[in-house]
C-alpha cells in the first residue's frame, strides 16, 4: 500500500508553490466577495495582484483576538463576525465553539478540516477501526478527526472524554487499530489498562494532538507497542503540519499557505528564524486570509526524508503575544517593530524588562553594524515616543540575539 495520502505530497516544490499562488487572486476575490468582514478589512486590495508571496505579505494579519472582538461585537447580527461565507442550514451541518467564545462552522465538504492526511501518515489505513478520543461537543476536534478518519475508509468509535474504565472495556472488546485524541489521556487509558490487568494488543498506533508530545513520552507509548505521531491543526483553520515517519518536524498540510513573521508584526522573516505562524487557507467556506495563529514555530531546511515534498516546520514553539505590562502601561511587540523599523541600520530587536517588583528597566537590544552613540540616542528617543516609557539601548553584532520568537523578554524576578 502506498507510503503517501496522495500525489499532492510529492509535487515538486516549484509546482506546489505554482499551484498554490495561482489558486489566491481567487481566494481573495472570494473573500472579499462572500465574506462581510474581508470585504471591510481587504477593501483596498486588488485580489488580481496577489499572485506572490511578496504580495500577499503586504495585506493586514487578522489575529485571533481580532476574530474574537468582531464576533462578539457583531453577535446579534453575525454570529462568525462577518468571516463566514456560509449560513445556517444544508451547507452547515454543525457549528463549534471555542473558548473565548468563538463559533466556527463546519461545511459539508468532505474531510472538511484536512485531516486525513495526518491520519494516513500515522499508519492508519482502510478498513480499520479508530478510537477517537476527542471531545465530540462544543468543540470541533471529534469532528475534526472523524471527518478525517471517514475519508480514508476507517470506522471510528467516539469515545469522547472520560470514562476511562469503559474506554478501555471498548478497545478490548473492538480491538481498534489504534487511537487518536491527546497524548495524556493515551498514557491515562494505558494506565488504567495496565490496573485492570486488561490487554489492548490491537492499540498499535496512535495520532495525538492537542498539547505537548515530548520524546520522553513518545517513547513511553513506543515501549508498550504503540507508535505515536503528532499534528498539528487549530479550530480555525483545521489541519496544518503533521509528523511522519521520519520524525523530523511537522510537513505542512497541503491546503495551506504558511508564513512565519515577527511577532506583532506581518513582515515574514528568514528561514530558520522563530516567528509566528501566519495561514491562509483555501477554504471557501470560511476563507481565512493572513490568520494569524499566535503560536511561534520556524522553518526547517531541506525535504521530509520520507519523499513528502512540502517545507517542514519544527512544530509548536510557545506563543507570539508577549505583550508586557511595563511601570503600569502595555508594550505591545508590535511597537518594538514600528521602533525597529524607523532605522535601517537595526536589523533585529529584543526588549528586555528587568528588575525587581515595582522597579522595572526596560532595555532595548538591537543587533546592528553601526555602533556610533548617536545612533544609540536617536533610538532612546524613538522607544520614548512610541511606548511613551524610557528604555536603554544596548547595541549587539548581527547574530547576537536568541533565535526563539522573542521581542519582548520579560526577565523580572517577582519573588
Amino acid at each position: 500500500m502506498t507510503t503517501f495520502y496522495d500525489d499532492l505530497e510529492t509535487r515538486s516544490p516549484d509546482q506546489r508553490e505554482a499551484e498554490l499562488l495561482a489558486a489566491l487572486p481567487a481566494q481573495v476575490a472570494h473573500a472579499r466577495a462572500a465574506s462581510p468582514a474581508f470585504a471591510e478589512i481587504l477593501a483596498s486590495v486588488d485580489p488580481t495582484a496577489v499572485s506572490s508571496r511578496e504580495a500577499l505579505a503586504r495585506l493586514p494579519v487578522t489575529r485571533k483576538y481580532e476574530l474574537l472582538e468582531r464576533q462578539q461585537a457583531h453577535r446579534a447580527t453575525s454570529p462568525f463576525g462577518g468571516f463566514s461565507a456560509i449560513g445556517f442550514g444544508a451547507a452547515m451541518p454543525r457549528v463549534f465553539a471555542s473558548p473565548g467564545t468563538i463559533y466556527e462552522p463546519e461545511g459539508t465538504r468532505r474531510d472538511y478540516w484536512r485531516m486525513a492526511r495526518a491520519i494516513y501518515a500515522a499508519g492508519f489505513r482502510p478498513g480499520e477501526l479508530i478510537h477517537n478520543s476527542f471531545s465530540y461537543h462544543f468543540v470541533p476536534a471529534g469532528s475534526m478527526m472523524e471527518t478525517g478518519a471517514h475519508a480514508i475508509g476507517c470506522s471510528v468509535f467516539p469515545g469522547g472524554t472520560g470514562q476511562s474504565e469503559q474506554q478501555v472495556q471498548a478497545m478490548a472488546e473492538l480491538r481498534p487499530a489504534g487511537y487518536i485524541g491527546t497524548p495524556s489521556f493515551l498514557k491515562i487509558l494505558v494506565e488504567k489498562a495496565a490496573e485492570l490487568g486488561v490487554a489492548l494488543p490491537s492499540l498499535t498506533k496512535a495520532l495525538v494532538s492537542g498539547e505537548a508530545f515530548p520524546p520522553s513520552l513518545r517513547d513511553w507509548f513506543a515501549e508498550r507497542g504503540i507508535a505515536g505521531y503528532q499534528c498539528y491543526a487549530t479550530a480555525d483553520l483545521g489541519l496544518i503540519a503533521y509528523e511522519t515517519s521520519a520524525r523530523e518536524g511537522l510537513v505542512l498540510d497541503e491546503g495551506v499557505i504558511v508564513e512565519i513573521v515577527r511577532p506583532g508584526t506581518g513582515d515574514p522573516v528568514p528561514e530558520g528564524e522563530v516567528g509566528e505562524l501566519v495561514v491562509t487557507t483555501l477554504n471557501r467556506d470560511y476563507p481565512l486570509i493572513r490568520f494569524g495563529t499566535g503560536d511561534l514555530s520556524a522553518v526547517l531546511p531541506g525535504t521530509c526524508p520520507t519523499g513528502r515534498s512540502n517545507t517542514r516546520i519544527k512544530g509548536w514553539m510557545g506563543r507570539a503575544d508577549q505583550t508586557t505590562k511595563v511601570r503600569g502601561m502595555f508594550v505591545h511587540p508590535g511597537q518594538v517593530a514600528t521602533i525597529a523599523r524607523r532605522f535601517p541600520q537595526v536589523l533585529r530587536a529584543r526588549l528586555v524588562v528587568s528588575g525587581e517588583m515595582a522597579n522595572d528597566q526596560m532595555v532595548l537590544r538591537v543587533e546592528t553594524r553601526e555602533t556610533a552613540e548617536g545612533l544609540a540616542l536617536q533610538i532612546a528617543d524613538a522607544i520614548r515616543d512610541v511606548t511613551k516609557l524610557r528604555g536603554e539601548v544596548e547595541m549587539v553584532l548581527p547574530g547576537t540575539l536568541p533565535n526563539d520568537g522573542k521581542v519582548i523578554e520579560d526577565a523580572r524576578s517577582y519573588r
